[in-house]
């Protein structure tokens, strides 16, 4: 779980400081920087996977991916800023597998991760590369866990569950030396005891952290198989629709695919994690949850199957109507599939971590947006719960610019991001992007120091964002004497002025 997020120097992101709870909505305009903390987030996860270089790569710009280093760093006018700088703090997984398939056990499972970049002219690399500057993994005292998980939560259910451990050394990765000189040191987790291992920081490829393994930094590769689940949906109705050969994953892509597949493995995971009456029964139980979620998007719902053919070994999601029509998923809508894969995805045990999401209200008829929050919220943790099989340790942060979807989340688990004009390290007026919470909730009123809120008048504007229907009365001499008409708009009718959703009207006195 990913409780805090610092960053400065990348693409608009200067001196921001999110804390994050179970859920949480980014929302603002477009073109604001809302998708550009949803790359940070994919970036940070690359990191922890993939080569520096890789990891750059696989970022997004305008155009797709990134063609060039430097469109990573922030911008004023033709100058780039020369680092950039992440700090996380998380919750890791208790246990996990390393790469090698052995199992490993944190000593301490609440984490802070830091690391700072530096952009390098490579004569190798026509995009440049990057310099790694520091790395630091260190641990945060169960003791001091009311100062850093400030969301509202169940101290002796989940905080106890999720938080456990003790460290008594020192750093897990640490950075020593200047310029040529810099070292990373890898520290076993047995605190004093064992040397570090130092690597030459200027021949390093990847972040030090990508490399940890079971057997000498359990909790470093616990913190690396954090970072590593976090993902960014963007479900491809295209991925969504394709049928999954019998040997397909059986974890949802992050486009979508191997939805079938998915569904197919969902009663056999929860046999296995729980004491069920026999396989055939998981599975009715299981499509029937799935099948009762998904009519709360569309009416029209029997039941949901998954079509197993054996001559092609091919499985195929089938949702099945009222009048018992089978309609495959290459027959189902956009919206729909959709919410089918988010369905599924609440019900896979297996599936933890972190969930981005962009803009869920696409594809949905605004009478059913409220469905599809509700479904988004019930993926997240339950905080009031111990963390176990039926309450994994996973999160959401999604991303709108919808009034619909802002009017019905929970106050406390909004966050708007805005524009705002400030001066850089050198002097340089330049524009950045500020995330504010509302007032009067746990992120105002726990975080220490200054917090910018959100003001009423610009949460109402964009809650209310039909303006006032005036003519256009032109510029020219010629059009003063014209009579001018004004065409009647929806929200103009007579008939639905006095309709206020959820206003109390006060009795006469």
């Amino acid at each position: 779980m990913l409780t805090r997020l610092k960053v400065t120097g990348f693409k608009n992101l200067v001196d921001v400081d999110i804390k994050f709870g179970p859920f949480t909505c980014i929302a603002g305009a477009n073109g604001v920087g809302k998708s550009n903390l949803f790359d940070a987030i994919m970036f940070l996860s690359a990191l922890a996977d993939k080569p520096r270089l890789d990891a750059a790569k696989s970022v997004r710009d305008e155009e797709g991916r990134t063609s060039d280093i430097r469109s990573l760093f922030h911008r004023v006018g033709n100058d780039y800023d020369n680092q950039m700088t992440f700090e996380v703090e998380m919750i890791v997984p208790l246990k996990g597998i390393d790469d090698l398939g052995q199992e490993a056990h944190a000593s301490i499972t609440s984490l802070r991760y830091a690391i700072t970049l530096g952009y390098r002219a490579d004569n190798g690399h026509k995009l440049g590369g990057l310099e790694l500057l520091r790395e630091e993994l260190k641990h945060i005292n169960k003791g001091d866990a009311s100062k850093h998980f400030l969301f509202p939560h169940s101290v002796n259910t989940w905080r106890n569950s999720a938080v456990t451990g003790r460290r008594s050394g020192g750093d897990f990765i640490s950075t020593e030396g200047e310029g040529k000189e810099r070292v990373i040191k890898l520290h076993q987790d047995g605190g004093g005891h064992g040397r570090p291992r130092s690597i030459l920081a200027a021949t390093l490829p990847r972040t030090v952290l990508s490399t940890a393994n079971a057997a000498e930094n359990p909790t470093a590769l616990l913190a690396k198989r954090e970072m590593q689940s976090w993902r960014l949906l963007q479900l491809e109705p295209a991925a969504l629709r394709k049928p999954d050969e019998f040997s397909a994953p059986t974890k949802l892509g992050a486009d979508g695919s191997h939805l079938a597949a998915t569904l197919y493995h969902l009663p056999k995971a929860q046999l296995h994690s729980e004491q069920n009456n026999g396989e055939v029964d998981s599975a009715t139980a299981v499509f029937a949850q799935v099948a009762n979620r998904l009519s709360d998007l569309i009416d029209d719902v029997r039941d949901i199957s998954v079509d197993y053919d054996e001559k092609r070994e091919l499985l195929t999601a089938v949702v099945t109507g009222r009048d018992g029509t089978p309609h495959s998923a290459r027959s189902l809508s956009d919206g729909t599939l959709r919410f089918l894969a988010l369905a599924v995805l609440e019900l896979d045990t297996e599936a933890s971590g972190l969930i981005c999401l962009e803009e869920p209200e696409n594809g949905i008829h605004p009478e059913r947006i409220p469905a599809m929050l509700n479904l988004l919220k019930d993926i997240a943790m339950d905080t009031e719960e111990p963390i176990g099989t039926d309450n994994p340790l996973r999160q959401v942060i999604i991303n709108t610019h919808s009034p619909a979807v802002v009017a019905q989340i929970p106050d406390d688990s909004l966050l708007v991001a805005e524009s705002f004009e400030m001066k850089n390290t050198t002097g340089q007026r330049c524009k950045a992007v500020r995330f504010s919470p509302l007032p009067d909730t746990w992120r105002q009123k726990k975080v220490t120091g200054e917090i910018e809120v959100v003001s009423k008048g610009k949460l109402l504007s964009y809650l209310n964002p039909v303006i006032p229907n005036e003519p256009d009365h032109g510029y020219g001499a010629s059009d003063r004497n014209k009579v001018i008409h004004v065409k009647r708009r929806v929200i103009d009718r007579p008939d639905l002025q006095p309709y206020l959703p959820n206003m109390l009207v006060a009795e006469p006195k």
